[in-house]
């Protein structure tokens, strides 16, 4: 049984919260007879062993239960959320999904056999081991969205070591691998996963204030909106002890100012990847970006500037892509890295660097700086070719006000100007729109593809 060691955590912690949904709180007895009736639900559906199945839920009781559920069966997980729904057709067929388990905002299951039978050669490697599986389709922000495809057995084992018990906002998704991390760390330890459906910054920090929440996962974009929105003054979040932060870079203004407002919260940075798991991480301080990652099971070196990762816990491969290990194994993360000593400092993923005439520009750099300009709520950095110079950095702005069509030309020139004074001048931003829609995706990440 490879969720033993989790029933157990649950029988010994039997009367502790376990799950808040919808403003109704589940123990561990409750989660441990549920997860144990969808075992044999599983088994009377007949979703044999190494059935591939699509759960197309969020984070809810019975999708909780029934995640455990599908791994004790050895199946092969394919979570699905609302957030992709435009692909989700596409990765239905990607991952031949032969099951699909749908839960509903009220939390009810429609189970439904296709007909369709799996033959990926990855999936015939996790039969032969008679192991679970999972499948994460990476996001497709920079390009198109790949399915790696996972043995579950080493990605349980480091949620073995017992941690810290704490009370955790499910901010990250289902079907995303730091979501996926939050749930089984929680689980795991007995803990509380305190679920949200509305991601606003308001309605999560309600959600802080009436739990207690320790711990909250989220991203830097989350951070920035939480900051702009001043949400915080409107409830009390003295229970929260953490927030840890990846997914993409932090404008270090971000991070200065978080740390100005709550000196007392502990802001920690982490890094993982839908290919490897998450990595255990240090901060320098609160206020540093320099990080140490690694812990059980990881391994790290840096070759020509870029972050490779080495991981017990890594994917047997993509469903849609050839394999990105070296041959001796190591995972190109594409992210360029500093050093200093055993930290490093995450500049940005070598794809989105611009280059202007030879020399680097990181967005996360430059967006730093102007978020610290006046009356920016948003802003996004990227490169247009340019015959010269090869590259133009450009930018795009979500005032935090309107600004009227007659003042943008007044307030684009003081930008720039505000920008001289702080940045190389090929630095500088060469064009600037403003903009009024969001910058961000389902997932709270700044959307740079297409900028």
């Amino acid at each position: 049984m490879y969720i033993e060691f989790l029933l157990d955590t649950f029988r010994n912690n039997a009367e502790a919260d376990a799950i808040v949904w919808n403003d109704r709180i589940f123990n561990y007895q409750w989660l441990r007879q549920r997860t144990l009736e969808w075992i044999e639900r599983i088994a009377a559906e007949e979703i044999a062993e190494g059935a591939v199945v699509a759960l197309e839920a969020d984070f809810s009781p019975n999708a909780v239960a029934l995640f455990l559920a599908l791994i004790d069966r050895g199946a092969v997980l394919v979570p699905l959320t609302s957030s992709v729904a435009a692909k989700r057709d596409e990765f239905m067929t990607v991952a031949e999904c032969e099951v699909s388990i749908q839960i509903d905002e009220q939390d009810n299951v429609a189970i439904t056999k296709l007909p369709v039978r799996a033959t990926h050669q990855l999936y015939a490697a996790l039969r032969e081991l008679r192991h679970p599986g999972l499948v994460l389709f990476s996001s497709g922000s920079t390009g198109r969205s790949k399915g790696a495809v996972h043995d579950m057995v080493p990605l349980l084992e480091k949620f073995k070591v017992a941690r810290r018990r704490l009370r955790a906002i499910s901010f990250l998704l289902y079907d995303h691998i730091g979501g996926v991390n939050t749930m089984l760390y929680n689980l795991s330890n007995g803990g509380c996963l305190v679920t949200v459906r509305d991601r606003s910054p308001d309605h999560v920090l309600r959600m802080v204030e009436r739990y207690a929440v320790e711990l909250l996962p989220t991203s830097p974009t989350f951070i920035n909106l939480m900051i702009l929105s001043e949400a915080y003054r409107r409830h009390d979040i003295s229970s929260l002890r953490t927030v840890t932060y990846g997914t993409e870079p932090m404008p270090e203004s971000t991070l200065k100012r978080f740390h100005q407002l709550f000196p007392a919260i502990i802001l920690q940075q982490t890094y993982g990847l839908s290919e490897l798991g998450i990595l255990r991480s240090k901060s320098k301080s609160s206020d540093s970006l320099w990080v140490k990652v690694g812990g059980e099971g990881f391994e790290t070196r840096i070759v020509n500037g870029i972050l490779q990762i080495k991981a017990q816990s890594a994917m047997l491969g993509y469903l849609n892509a050839d394999s990105p290990f070296t041959e001796d194994g190591w995972f190109n993360t594409g992210d360029e890295v500093e050093a200093d000593g055993e930290y490093i400092r995450i500049l940005g993923r070598r794809s989105e660097i611009i280059n202007v005439g030879g020399e680097k520009v990181y967005p996360a750099e430059v967006e730093s700086v102007i978020q610290e300009f006046e009356n920016v709520g948003e802003v996004t950095v990227y490169g247009e070719k340019n015959p010269i110079t090869g590259q133009i950095v450009c930018a795009k702005i979500t005032p935090r006000e309107a600004v009227e069509d007659d003042q943008r030309k007044e307030y684009i020139a003081r930008l720039k100007r505000f920008c001289r004074e702080r940045l190389q001048s090929y630095k500088v931003p060469v064009k600037v729109a403003i903009v009024e829609n969001n910058q961000y995706s389902s997932r709270f990440k700044k959307i740079r593809a297409n900028a």
